[in-house]
């Protein structure tokens, strides 16, 4: 921030002086010499930077390049199918159906079609008649007093704090007008969540919004909270895929005084959560922990979210699911390549399971100890399109949500500064100058229309399928090239059955 502001003072004092040369040449061109060598001499004395030092004055142009770099290679360098990590046609495909702009692509696809690894899904010759209007998913099991329909297609955790007062508020009108559910993130549920819109309560390992003056969970006040008429599900956050066995990170330039005392935390600190929960420590103590706030919540949907990473210990959830009886209503499913506001560079590319994998392996396992049909899979990673949809669907999620996608619905420009409070578009930062940018009144439709067309194609590519209903997908329809051969799902990866670890173990 200190380096922007240092920036835009020497561009504007240099502005100024040109201004100066153009209307007094002489005397302003005296001026602009003074300016140059003055800057030049405090260049060539200070300490903390080497370029400048080597350089004086003109090196002041390295800095400024690489502050716009990312704006310089997105507005002038990148094609459609170039851009980290979302590329620009997928950019595109967000913004026009947020916006309600022409939904079509000409000339043809950008991808080369036979590279490795490219998707792609089985059509019908006979193709079924599209269904009206998207399906709802109800999740909760046997245990669950309030099950919750839920649309295919919601908004993924993002706290207050890691968005702005107005992102939230937008995105909370988008689900209420679109019938949707909007996870709160585990930064708690602040007074911009309360617009109408069905919530999933996200608990993290900072337990905030339900936190003791320890830092422990608070029985009373998860029970006040988990009870509102807004609070649909309850989510445990074990990990997530940006930073999995990383705690939250809330920068301190961004945790303000409204938010910590939301949190129950010190404002203007960096907040890192914890790794791992106090609450429980191995796998049965998780699923008493799920038991414990489906009873605290008079029988509300209760799950659990994760970024797979040791394959035994999810196995070893499901056996002691198995063993007791237990079962959570739902598992939320992220991959390595989620999204995060703030997140060490390490964990970000190195730590965690990509997320088809993750999936796979998931619905698997579930299926192998036959408990997948009692329990509804979510899942959450780079999910942007209706073919994203498709194939998460055809791969076994049940329900599908979006983090990124709804941040480019509010007006995202991939600006890449999420961490640092200087969002030029309003969504990620707690500055009010920029905040005032992103109008609730207009950015909530744009919300609601994302979530409306992606489900409208997801409908269009069921019907074209063949396929009356979700319930027909499978891994059949999809196809991917491996070693310059065609492959389906199915061939790839071969489906476990209900109940086979079940017959292994006896």
């Amino acid at each position: 921030m200190k380096q922007a502001i240092k920036f835009t003072i020497i561009a504007f004092l240099i502005f100024a002086v040109l201004i100066c040369v153009i209307v007094w040449p002489l005397p302003g061109f005296i001026g602009l010499v003074i300016l140059l060598v003055t800057l030049g001499f405090y260049d060539l004395f200070q300490k903390k930077h080497t370029i400048l030092r080597n350089f004086p004055v003109i090196g002041h142009l390295r800095y400024l390049l690489e502050m716009i770099g990312p704006e310089l290679h997105q507005y002038f360098v990148e094609s459609g199918t170039d851009g980290k990590p979302i590329d620009k046609n997928h950019r595109t495909y967000i913004y026009e159906r947020a916006k309600e702009q022409t939904q079509t692509h000409p000339f043809g696809t950008e991808l080369n079609v036979h590279a490795d690894d490219y998707k792609w899904m089985q059509h019908s010759i006979y193709p079924a008649r599209k269904m009206e209007t998207p399906p709802r998913i109800v999740i909760g099991g046997k245990d669950c007093r309030q099950p919750y329909s839920a649309s295919l297609f919601n908004i993924s955790a993002m706290s207050f704090g890691a968005l702005s007062k107005n992102a939230v508020k937008a995105l909370n009108m988008g689900a209420r007008a679109g019938d949707f559910f909007h996870d709160t993130g585990e930064g708690g549920i602040s007074k911009h969540h309360l617009q109408g819109g069905d919530l999933v309560w996200e608990i993290g390992t900072g337990y905030f919004g339900c936190r003791a003056a320890d830092g422990k969970f608070d029985v009373e006040k998860f029970k006040e909270k988990a009870n509102w008429e807004q609070v649909k599900m309850i989510e445990i956050k074990i990990s997530q895929g940006a930073k999995p066995g990383h705690g939250g990170v809330l920068p301190a330039a961004k945790n303000n005084e409204e938010i910590a005392k939301i949190r129950g935390i010190q404002p203007h600190t960096d907040i890192i959560s914890p790794p791992g929960h106090s609450a429980f420590r191995n796998a049965e103590g998780l699923l008493q922990f799920v038991k414990q706030l489906r009873e605290l919540s008079n029988g509300k949907p209760v799950g659990f979210k994760l970024a797979v990473g040791s394959k035994q210990e999810f196995i070893e959830i499901c056996k002691k699911i198995v063993e007791t009886g237990i079962k959570p209503d739902f598992i939320t499913v992220d991959g390595a390549e989620g999204g995060t506001g703030a997140a060490p560079i390490d964990f970000s590319n190195y730590v965690g399971m990509p997320w088809e994998d993750a999936l796979i392996f998931v619905v698997d396992t579930l299926n192998g100890y036959n408990l997948k049909k009692e329990i509804k899979v979510i899942t959450a990673t780079k999910i942007f399109t209706a073919f994203d949809i498709f194939k998460a669907l055809c791969i076994g999620a049940d329900v599908c949500n979006s983090a990124r996608g709804m941040m480019l619905a509010l007006g995202c420009t991939q600006a890449l500064k999420c961490n640092t409070n200087e969002c030029p578009t309003g969504v990620t930062t707690n500055n009010p100058k920029l905040v005032r940018g992103l109008v609730v009144s207009e950015k909530w439709k744009r919300v609601k229309n994302y979530h409306k067309n992606i489900l409208q194609d997801f409908l269009e590519l069921l019907a074209a399928s063949g396929c009356n209903s979700p319930e027909g997908l499978n891994r059949s329809l999809i196809f991917k090239k491996v070693n310059k051969q065609w492959l389906s799902y199915a061939e790839e990866y071969k489906e476990i059955q209900n109940g086979d670890y079940l017959k292994k173990r006896k």
